[in-house]
């Protein structure tokens, strides 16, 4: 027979000093909201890509839409999600839409993500 690993305590234990800290340690509720939304925006295999370009240089709708192999419309919807969520900006040169990432810290978030499924 297998030996099998519980992953739960064996008994019923509480440490007052470890849930007394904890619960001061605790997020603010409307910072839990924003960050699952966060995550629920990069949960998207499209809005993933969109961001990887972007982490590489600032890159227009139709040059996104083309090296994507979708419909400009499919990608501005995209990219309007991301703006709508600071993830993305973009800025106007004549009659054309350029995108660019908001900040240093949304780079982070994908350098953090590709590090942890890189990690052996």
């Amino acid at each position: 027979m297998k030996n099998i690993v519980c992953d739960m305590c064996e008994e019923t234990c509480e440490h007052p000093e470890m849930i007394c800290w904890a619960k001061e340690e605790m997020l603010a509720e409307p910072t839990v909201q924003q960050l699952a939304e966060i995550f629920k925006i990069l949960g998207d295999s499209t809005r993933i890509k969109i961001l990887h370009l972007l982490t590489l240089r600032e890159m227009c709708v139709c040059d996104i839409a083309k090296t994507l192999a979708m419909g400009q419309s499919a990608i501005s919807h995209q990219l309007r999600v991301l703006r709508a969520a600071r993830l993305v900006k973009f800025r106007k040169d004549g009659k054309v839409a350029w995108y660019s990432l908001d900040d240093e810290h949304v780079v982070g978030l994908m350098c953090q993500g590709l590090e942890h499924i890189n990690h052996t």
